[in-house]
């Protein structure tokens, strides 16, 4: 079941971020640089005005988060984890077509998102749904691919 997060999922939904980073940024990328409960509650907080936040649940325990935000006309998909135990069962899939539901309500047309380089495993997700680097303009910010989703090219199989 994908549905909007609520404050209350807030301290489940920083847990399965910390559980999902430390899997694919192993040995790269410090504890203390995984995102906190205070910024997952923003994020849920400005969902109603330019955004939104997604949770998958599986039995009542919750399986994945996707977050998505539109500043100044842009749209980027900011997060989206899905618990490593779940890895492989759907659930990326499920939310990213949650996203692209909403995306497709609410007009937009093109979506960006930032990928870490060495996330080997998301970069092939996104890349099944569709996403591609921009033809021109920045392909990296850092250590981060930049990708693009037009949404008339996100009817890529599904397998995440």
């Amino acid at each position: 079941m994908i549905r909007p997060a609520q404050p209350a999922d807030l301290d489940a939904i920083a847990a399965l971020h910390a559980r999902a980073r430390s899997t694919y940024y192993r040995g790269r990328v410090p504890g203390q640089a995984h995102a906190a409960r205070e910024g997952w509650s923003r994020a849920v907080a400005r969902a109603t005005t330019d955004g939104g936040v997604l949770c998958a649940e599986q039995d009542g325990q919750l399986t994945g988060v996707a977050a998505f935000r539109t500043v100044d006309g842009e749209t980027t998909l900011t997060q989206l984890h899905v618990d490593p135990v779940h890895w492989r069962r759907g659930t990326g899939a499920a939310l990213h077509a949650a996203c692209v539901d909403a995306w497709r309500r609410a007009g937009v047309g093109r979506v960006r998102l930032e990928v870490y380089e060495h996330n080997l495993r998301a970069q092939a997700f996104y890349a099944r749904q569709g996403w591609r680097p921009a033809p021109s303009g920045p392909l990296r910010s850092g250590s981060h691919l930049t990708l693009w989703l037009s949404l008339g090219e996100c009817d890529a199989p599904a397998g995440g």
